[in-house]
């Protein structure tokens, strides 16, 4: 038996391609009465307030961030800014092709499997319409946990959720918000992927002085899990 009873998941730019926000953000500008620009320097800058989720839904975060930005839309232009953004970062997100084949050959050598993402309201509405949503065990948000990462809390919760501890846990990620170190902090071993597109990926507090081990695609997660089984194996043989 393998000594890794579960591997667990960043969300943008490692289950998904790199990610940017597109065209469509503009629309949520223009119903805001805001300026594309403004909008953008404000979400960047209070990422971390919202994607604790301590804001309050969805419309009291947007309406705290168009405070932010110096406008004052209305109730209802509000409510059709939060559904354009709801389409918005789900137009911006691509599951890597690999990453349906991976989470299910993960789950036909019996391993556990799950998501830990830092993210804002949209992700956890729209991830059951995605292909990878019956792949996974277990789904840690930080919107609705209360935490980012590195905060320790994320990883416990997902190792409590699978009832494992966190050795029994790869932890795979590409680097963002310091999750690598904070996995290990956890207890987990952690990996970074490093596949190329990464060079344009959207990414906050990145975790630029990784030495740990890297990989340059997700399939090559089941090289390393298969790996680790055939040590296993040998060191049970052995004893």
């Amino acid at each position: 038996m393998p000594s890794y009873q579960a591997v667990l998941f960043d969300f943008f730019g490692t289950l998904t391609r790199s990610v940017q926000r597109g065209v469509a953000h503009l629309g949520t500008a223009e119903l805001l009465g805001c300026h594309t620009d403004t909008l953008t320097e404000v979400l960047d800058r209070t990422y971390y307030e919202r994607a604790t989720g301590l804001l309050g839904n969805a419309e009291a975060t947007l309406r705290w961030v168009c405070a932010q930005a110096g406008v004052h839309p209305s109730d209802q232009a509000v409510r059709a800014a939060v559904a354009s953004r709801h389409r918005a970062v789900r137009a911006d997100t691509w599951l890597r092709a690999d990453a349906v084949p991976v989470l299910a050959a993960l789950r036909q050598r019996g391993l556990r499997t799950g998501l830990i993402s830092d993210c804002t309201h949209e992700l956890p509405a729209f991830l059951p319409q995605l292909a990878i949503a019956p792949l996974l065990d277990v789904r840690v948000f930080s919107v609705q946990v209360g935490r980012c990462k590195p905060d320790p809390t994320l990883y416990l919760t997902a190792c409590q959720r699978l009832g494992l501890a966190p050795g029994d846990c790869l932890y795979v990620g590409d680097g963002g918000s310091q999750e690598l170190t904070g996995a290990e902090q956890a207890g987990m071993t952690a990996v970074r992927l490093a596949a190329p597109d990464l060079a344009t990926h959207l990414v906050f507090n990145a975790e630029r002085d990784w030495r740990g081990p890297t990989l340059g695609t997700l399939a090559e997660v089941l090289a390393l899990v298969d790996a680790d089984a055939d040590v296993a194996g040998v060191g049970g043989r052995a004893g």
